[in-house]
């Protein structure tokens, strides 16, 4: 479908859109805030590994607690929380990477 487009000269142009011609980039001045925002989302990547390392500890001692009480339940409750909190630090660690992968594969499609 055509658009006829007017410029400031007399002439008009006519133009043909396609889905292919659009294109809407990330825009880093286009709200107020966005800084204070990645600021805010930085502190709280810190406290999440902040928090990953002490849930890392707790679980330790939980574990080794359990373990030297031959307590099995509680020996399998610290190994889970490791590994929880391992994995917790890893997601906190790699979420930007993560999105940029996924930002990317949404742009290539």
């Amino acid at each position: 479908m055509p658009i006829l487009v007017h410029f400031s000269t007399p002439r008009a142009v006519l133009v043909r859109l396609s889905p292919t011609d659009i294109s809407i980039p990330p825009n880093t001045t286009g709200l107020p805030g966005i800084e204070a925002l990645r600021t805010i989302v930085g502190a709280i990547m810190t406290v999440g590994l902040i928090l990953s390392v002490l849930a890392l500890l707790i679980a330790a001692i939980v574990w080794g607690f359990g373990s030297h009480s031959s307590n099995p339940h509680l020996a399998g409750r610290g190994k889970t929380g490791v590994l929880v909190a391992c994995g917790a630090a890893i997601l906190c660690g790699a979420a930007v990477t993560l999105i940029n992968f996924f930002w990317n594969v949404g742009q290539s499609v």
